[in-house]
């Protein structure tokens, strides 16, 4: 069978992780430390090496399954056995994982010759929760100049060497204004169909003419976009079918759809993407906050600010006395089991609007779980990372100001951009999304 677009062996270069690391060196860029293992044996040494935690996973498998943080040799064990099970015929991968880092999605269109970036999206959540399930915002909201530069000059880089021709999306970490490599995928991948509407322009129609022999520049397709406005992706879940489910995230893929938030105040595009995806923030109400004791200190200017915006806060032992020992009124709550009514209970009874729970240590406890799994069942929103619940208070902060609504196609007369790229026929018909 003859193959249009990107060559197999260059998909096989990007996809294997020994040939992916050649690449990458001889690139002169950086990826976290990484190995492959095909038994327990082999995995525990190069755990040992790069250092816990590790981002652990099968080889050629979608949606992140099987894939696991680990911290320990002992829950490394447990996962080589499962791996083997998802995957038997391929290796385990190993990759060292970068604690507290900022994750991007960039695709881009090449033909060979010519390489443009459709959309750069910054992830909400860390690093550590599959792509499909973090939240992403474009343009991104807060990386610098020289980051995005970087990024982009990275892209054209391995677009180049990998002689790209259709749509290529990459996975960057940024960690102390270093950027890593996570995985390149020399293809379309589920951020095309935001990114399109994101920009007005249908860019799965321009690779796919550029895959059966046109060139970016034939196409009109001269330079990248510049948006004016903010544009936020979502992703929908199923919890509230799953009674008792956690719903806490992870590297594997839990989301089953995704929306989309547009405005010019990444505030209240946050907001409009949680309206899409069937999440009810409230304007008002009691908040229970109950954080892992490395993000106490952070909570502490987001609990001020929800005091500020006329909440009440309902708090545990542990947050509770922190955030009174810096002047923040707090109503305490029983944990499950330390008495009744326990904050199960408030959230049973619909006296809570708000949870903020990150969880503790490296298995959820079973009281976070019944926290977690009650929320979805009596649909009160509940966030489980600490930049979710940041712009979760920006887009309550931005929702009291009040909401503007215009049409998509408003928003992309506002698009800036070098090339002809929104003319016929390539801007999307308006009917078609």
């Amino acid at each position: 069978m003859k193959i249009i677009g990107t060559t197999p062996d260059n998909i096989d270069r990007a996809e294997d992780r020994k040939r992916f690391k050649t690449l990458i060196k001889k690139l002169g860029l950086i990826q976290p430390s990484n190995g492959t293992a095909n038994s327990g044996e082999e995995a525990r040494r190069v755990a040992q090496e790069i250092g816990y935690p590790v981002v652990v996973r099968p080889s050629y498998v979608l949606g992140g399954r099987a894939m696991e943080i680990v911290y320990d040799e002992e829950a490394l064990e447990g996962f080589a056995l499962r791996a083997v099970e998802a995957s038997p015929e391929h290796p385990i991968l190993i990759d060292k994982f970068l604690e507290d880092a900022i994750e991007i999605d960039v695709d881009a269109v090449a033909d060979g010759e010519t390489c443009v970036i459709a959309g750069i999206m910054e992830h909400i959540e860390q690093a550590g929760i599959h792509s499909g399930d973090s939240a992403c915002v474009t343009p991104p909201y807060s990386l610098t100049d020289d980051l995005i530069e970087g990024l982009k000059q990275n892209t054209y880089a391995l677009a180049k060497e990998l002689q790209v021709i259709g749509l290529i999306n990459i996975q960057y970490a940024i960690k102390n204004d270093t950027i890593y490599i996570l995985e390149v995928n020399p293809r379309a991948s589920r951020t095309v169909p935001f990114i399109s509407k994101a920009t007005g322009i249908p860019w799965a129609k321009v690779a796919a003419k550029v895959m059966v022999g046109l060139k970016l520049l034939a196409l009109g397709i001269r330079g990248e976009v510049e948006i004016r406005h903010i544009a936020v992706k979502e992703s929908v879940f199923p919890f509230n079918r799953f009674y008792g489910v956690d719903t806490v995230l992870g590297p594997e893929m839990k989301s089953t759809g995704e929306v989309m938030g547009i405005d010019v105040d990444f505030g209240m595009a946050f907001a409009k993407s949680q309206i899409g995806a069937g999440v009810n923030i409230p304007l008002k109400g009691k908040v229970f906050i109950s954080v892992k004791n490395q993000d106490k200190r952070s909570i502490i200017f987001l609990a001020k600010k929800l005091v500020d915006l006329g909440f009440e806060i309902v708090a545990t032992k542990g947050t509770a006395k922190v955030l009174n020992n810096n002047g923040i009124p707090i109503q305490p709550v029983f944990k499950v089991g330390e008495g009744r009514p326990d904050i199960v209970d408030q959230i049973k009874n619909r006296e809570i609007h708000l949870i903020i729970n990150t969880p503790s240590g490296k298995k959820p406890k079973a009281d976070e779980v019944a926290i977690r799994s009650q929320s979805a069942a009596h649909n009160i929103p509940c966030v489980t990372t600490l930049s979710g619940a940041e712009a979760v208070v920006n887009a309550i902060e931005s929702f009291k100001r009040g909401m503007s609504v215009k049409s998509i196609q408003e928003y992309h007369r506002g698009i800036i951009s070098s090339s002809s790229l929104l003319q016929k026929p390539f801007i999307a018909h308006p009917t078609a999304g």
